[in-house]
């Protein structure tokens, strides 16, 4: 007899979202973890792949905030994706001097 439910079950059951009414937080899902592994890889590295790591860090942001946007299941998590989807234009334009 199984006590602790499997990893695949406690995938399943994280992306479902918290609380089960009205989820506002959930396990990160792909596009999160890409941008937060480009975040860890930027604060650590230097020179050119510092930069690429940056990059990361946007193109998973703005997957994650695009898809959230188009598919976030109440308005709360909509509003997020509109908000990382502004933060990303924003910081973008800076960098490219706009």
């Amino acid at each position: 007899m199984r006590t602790r439910p499997a990893l695949r079950e406690r995938w399943r059951r994280g992306q479902r979202g918290w609380p089960a009414s009205f989820p506002l937080a959930q396990f990160p899902n792909a596009p999160l973890l890409v941008a937060l592994g480009g975040w860890v890889v930027a604060a650590v590295a230097h020179g050119s792949v510092h930069a690429y790591a940056w990059a990361v860090f946007y193109a998973g942001l703005a997957a994650w905030a695009w898809e959230e946007l188009a598919g976030g299941v109440n308005w709360v998590r909509r509003g997020l994706g509109v908000a990382g989807l502004v933060y990303v234009v924003v910081k973008v334009g800076v960098a490219l001097g706009a």
